[in-house]
């Protein structure tokens, strides 16, 4: 049987799609079966971010239309041969979905797949329902700014109200340098706001930018900090236990979570 986890945010910018690709990637290959929901309607930019665009025939649009079939609609992923992508439409609301679909689309997925990763629209909006509705687990995408932790707050709560009761946290965009000269909040200062346990921290850099552009995504650079994030995030996630790294900052040496 699946888990379920939807990857939320409570203000949109903070890389929550970046978060949910990567973790994906991370945990198909730990040769886990895993598909990946992109569940922000209207926008429609995982497929983009995998490098995938070109292969997308069907969405569920054509689903519910009676155009294809469910597995029809799932993109297999050009790397790992056990992640699947279930692309966004742009002409589908959430207005106009009944949540029996949704329904009916997860009762056929978990039945095959170890993991769904559901990227949820950011805010608490209908997307936000109908991607917290499906779920059993959360993660909260932040990043170390004090409106974007308060947002996320609301949310924890939602979540909290619709029976989700395994949160967990990422902070994301993690400026060291930042820290050290008072110009953002501390990761202590996050975990105090928001009591949540914290799964993993992903660091700022300017090549998650660029994969994201190239359509391949930052995990797939073996022997880069950002990999080593996800790699670190995926085995938590899965229970296993990593211990404290070290960090270059300005040249010297921070122990701090590496991921």
């Amino acid at each position: 049987m699946s888990r379920i986890i939807t990857v939320t945010s409570g203000k949109g910018g903070v890389g929550k799609s970046s978060i949910s690709v990567n973790l994906a990637i991370a945990l198909a290959h730990q040769n886990l079966k895993v598909c990946l929901i992109d569940g922000d309607f209207g926008l429609k930019n995982l497929d983009v971010m995998m490098g995938l665009e070109n292969r997308v025939v069907y969405d569920l649009n054509d689903v519910i239309s009676g155009k294809c079939e469910i597995h029809q609609v799932l993109v297999k992923d050009k790397r790992e041969q056990t992640l699947y992508l279930l692309p966004a439409c742009k002409t589908l609301s959430f207005q106009n979905l009944d949540a029996s679909i949704m329904a009916a689309l997860i009762d056929y997925l978990k039945n095959d797949f170890d993991f769904i990763i559901v990227d949820s629209p950011a805010g608490i909006e209908q997307g936000f329902t109908y991607a917290s509705s499906i779920a059993d687990e959360a993660i909260i995408v932040v990043n170390l700014d004090l409106a974007t932790l308060r947002d996320n707050d609301r949310v924890i709560g939602l979540l909290l109200k619709k029976g989700i009761q395994d949160l967990k946290l990422i902070i994301n965009k993690v400026n060291l340098d930042d820290i050290e000269d008072g110009k953002s909040l501390t990761i202590d200062d996050a975990l105090d706001i928001l009591s949540l346990p914290l799964l993993g921290i992903v660091y700022e850099d300017h090549e998650m930018i660029e994969a994201n552009n190239k359509g391949r995504p930052v995990y797939l650079l073996k022997g880069h900090l950002l990999h080593d994030c996800f790699d670190n995030i995926a085995h938590r996630l899965l229970g296993h236990k990593r211990a404290f790294a070290k960090c270059k900052r300005r040249g010297l040496l921070s122990r701090i979570f590496l991921g």
